[in-house]
């Protein structure tokens, strides 16, 4: 063999080495490159709450949609702060996000609770999300948070049917019955209850029961059969009076840390607006099983009796409701703005809905043998 030769293999041997080793050195900066992003969420939900469930159910459809490049991970109420407090410790950084209700920031800015508050003009949930998406609530809402200062990315998500007037020791028959009770709400219904004569007070969803179960409360609503009966509310009371337009539509409200996200590329930001709709979607559908399941069981194991509220009491919410609006919007611009777009679509809405869709008791009658509706009180 020449020497040429010899010395031309060695060397093409070194670069093919160097090569090698060069590969080697840049692994792990591939590997460091698919580290996924790391969210700490928390909820304003007992981790036992079937809404802390929903807000895992979100957290599992980011993951697994961004193939595991995004990992949030969702803690219960009170982990990192109390749940009143999840507003501004995402707003702040201190959580990457949050899952909870906009009726829990109602003292930062009354308007916000009309999302979650009031009959809201005979829309149900899932209309006020038509209103939120293409209706224009989605840039009134950002309006309303920059005007505070919160530092947040919002989505709405998880239309919730019509809530309980609430749980009692005795049915309520007039609103003569609610005059100096000691009653947990929030939101703008603390407005409605307070002008019905109440003695109102807005507690987060864990310590409600407890307060009922010393006294502090004589009455509460949280929001639906599976929340109530695994929060004990069958517990403190027997007596839950359905129907009310106190909170006649509600939804989930998915919380960013505006700055966090906006840092987020473009395709994982699609993933989780589209992720929020998914979750809509299916929290809607698991209610329908897991609330209707839970009505029943409530009655047959737990000896809870149902009551329909009274019409006359129910006419009587709508007309304090009116005064509520009509006072928080005197000195709050963003409030009427915000209140006649929702009043404007609904207008709309409403009366396509009840134009077209068919009278649900009448087929339930006919094939369920004409079972009695909720005994009246």
């Amino acid at each position: 063999m020449k020497k040429g030769n010899k010395e031309t293999k060695q060397s093409n041997r070194r670069k093919f080495l160097g090569v090698a080793a060069g590969t080697a050195l840049a692994a792990p900066m591939i590997a460091s490159a698919q580290t996924p992003k790391q969210m700490r969420f928390q909820s304003t939900w007992p981790s036992k709450d079937i809404f802390h469930e929903y807000a895992l159910d979100f957290a599992e459809k980011v993951n697994d949609m961004t193939g595991g490049e995004l990992k949030i991970e969702v803690l219960p109420a009170g982990a990192v702060v109390p749940a009143f407090g999840l507003l501004d410790a995402v707003s702040k950084g201190t959580l990457d996000g949050g899952h909870g209700v906009m009726g829990y920031n109602y003292g930062k800015q009354a308007a916000i609770a009309l999302w979650t508050s009031g009959p809201a003009y005979g829309m149900d949930a899932n209309m006020v999300l038509a209103w939120h998406k293409y209706g224009g609530g989605k840039e009134l809402l950002a309006e309303l948070y920059n005007g505070i200062g919160a530092n947040v990315v919002s989505f709405l998500t998880g239309p919730m049917p019509t809530q309980p007037l609430g749980w009692f020791k005795k049915a309520i028959t007039k609103r003569e019955d609610l005059k100096g009770l000691k009653f947990r709400t929030n939101g703008l219904a603390i407005d409605m209850f307070t002008a019905m004569g109440a003695a109102v007070n807005a507690l987060p969803a864990g310590e409600i029961v407890p307060a009922m179960d010393r006294g502090l409360l004589d009455g509460a609503e949280f929001n639906n059969a599976s929340s109530d009966r695994v929060l004990g509310f069958p517990d403190v009371s027997k007596i839950c009076m359905l129907q009310s337009f106190h909170q006649s539509s509600e939804q989930f409200e998915v919380t960013f840390n505006k700055t966090k996200y906006n840092a987020l590329p473009a395709k994982m930001k699609a993933i989780i607006e589209n992720a929020v709709e998914a979750a809509s979607s299916d929290m809607s559908w698991k209610a329908v099983d897991r609330y209707s399941k839970d009505y029943r069981e409530l009655q047959s194991k737990n000896g809870v009796k149902f009551y329909k509220t009274p019409d006359a009491l129910l006419q009587a919410q709508l007309a304090v409701w009116d005064e509520v609006v009509k006072k928080k919007g005197a000195d709050n611009p963003l409030f009427r703005k915000v209140e006649a777009s929702m009043r404007a679509f609904a207008e709309r809405a409403v009366k396509w809905d009840m134009d077209t869709n068919n009278p649900r008791r009448m087929a339930y009658n006919h094939y369920f043998g004409r079972k009695a509706p909720p005994t009246k009180a």
